[in-house]
């Protein structure tokens, strides 16, 4: 059974300096659509995926979207709906869009295409701040899709670009045994050989002992026979085992992926651009940091209320067309202004790269220079991308 939550508020004080149409009473409906995933077991209970993840990022935007409306004669509607393991995805669906077709998507790669491929979703337009997959910028791209969360793809480039910095040049791998790590270790690879970084080794984790009591036993036995290396990377994408690797390898090196420096969309310690009071103010609503996919709801909320003030418009098509054009910009407090890409939908944006209570560095990193944007030196570019669906 679904559950539906309706959430519209009205508060908020007009932000100076904003260029808008004429004022116009506008209605704009948004729908959050979050699949509920049962998370894999994991050896650690540590760290839990909050029950609200998504849900939250949706309620700070609609907040935000709220603030500037009141005074624009815009009135925010959102409605969420959480659809559980067993759910119908699709009927889910099919009720938003029949409320609005504007779609914020919340769940993995197979869901979000059910969503894009129905035919009361052509006309619509559908968020995607749940699924990293490259291949939905690539060969699986659909034209009313933009994503707010990074692929994987602008994850991996961003620890290369760092490694390339820092003259790491040979790359040792761990990755899980689970389709999620291994789309991520593949994803690493790929980025490492389009940075001129070479592999020297790749293992698969299969323990199935208690690391937290054999880790400093197994893992050193388990590493010694990397030979050597300038950086170690984990790929395990359910935090399953890559907590137990740091100060275990056979030879003392730094590690990177899902344990150590880690590629993020969004974290705690970012604090500079004004992240500390878009911090602040989501802790103060939800009682927790702002993880990843808060961030990807946020933003994809944000966007369409910056596009629906610049255009004083709330259909799909008219804001479609804004956010692909060179006149949008998202202040997403990342340093730099945030665009999509036209030939895939994906959402432009600087990764930060950081351990648990620092930031030590963010990509796009100097020296990395693009024609267009240096932000196009993460994931995708177009000739890479093989999306034909923006093309028209």
């Amino acid at each position: 059974m679904l559950r539906t939550r309706l959430a519209c508020a009205f508060c908020g004080v007009l932000a100076l300096g904003l260029a808008a149409p004429a004022l116009a009473q506008v209605n704009v409906d948004i729908h959050y659509i979050k699949q509920v995933v049962a998370p894999p077991p994991t050896l650690s209970n540590l760290d839990p995926i909050p029950e609200d993840l998504g849900v939250r990022g949706a309620e700070l935007g609609q907040e935000d979207n709220t603030t500037t409306g009141r005074f624009l004669g815009q009135t925010y509607r959102l409605t969420m709906t959480d659809v559980p393991e067993d759910g119908d995805f699709a009927a889910a669906v099919r009720a938003a869009l029949a409320e609005s077709a504007l779609l914020v998507i919340d769940a993995p790669m197979a869901q979000l295409l059910e969503a894009a491929d129905l035919p009361e979703a052509a006309e619509a337009l559908l968020f995607n701040a749940g699924a990293a997959d490259v291949a939905l910028r690539a060969d699986q791209c659909r034209a009313q899709v933009l994503h707010t969360i990074p692929s994987y793809a602008m994850k991996a480039d961003a620890l290369m670009q760092f490694f390339v910095a820092r003259r790491w040049d040979e790359i040792a791998l761990i990755a899980g045994d689970r389709a999620e790590d291994v789309a991520w270790a593949d994803t690493l690879e790929t980025s490492a050989r389009k940075f001129g970084l070479t592999f020297v080794a790749r293992k698969t984790w299969a323990f199935d002992a208690d690391m937290r009591r054999n880790a400093s036993q197994e893992v050193p036995l388990f590493t010694q026979d990397l030979g050597d290396y300038d950086v170690l990377l984990v790929a395990d994408a359910a935090d399953d085992f890559a907590r137990y690797i740091s100060y275990n390898t056979w030879r003392p090196r730094p590690v990177a992926g899902s344990e150590g420096l880690r590629p993020v969309t969004w974290h705690r310690v970012v604090e500079a651009w004004g992240a500390a009071q878009l911090q602040s103010r989501f802790e103060d609503l939800a009682g927790r940091p702002m993880l990843d996919r808060d961030y990807a709801v946020w933003a994809a909320m944000r966007a369409i209320g910056e596009a629906v003030t610049r255009t004083g418009a709330a259909d799909a098509a008219t804001l479609r067309s804004y956010m692909l054009s060179d006149a949008f910009e998202l202040a997403g407090f990342k340093g730099r202004p945030l665009t999509f890409r036209t030939w895939n939908g994906q959402l432009r944006q600087p990764i930060p790269l950081v351990h648990e209570r620092a930031l030590v560095a963010q990509a796009p990193l100097e020296g990395f220079l693009h024609q267009r944007t240096e932000l196009d030196t993460l994931g995708l570019d177009q000739p890479e991308s093989g999306c034909t669906a923006f093309e028209n």
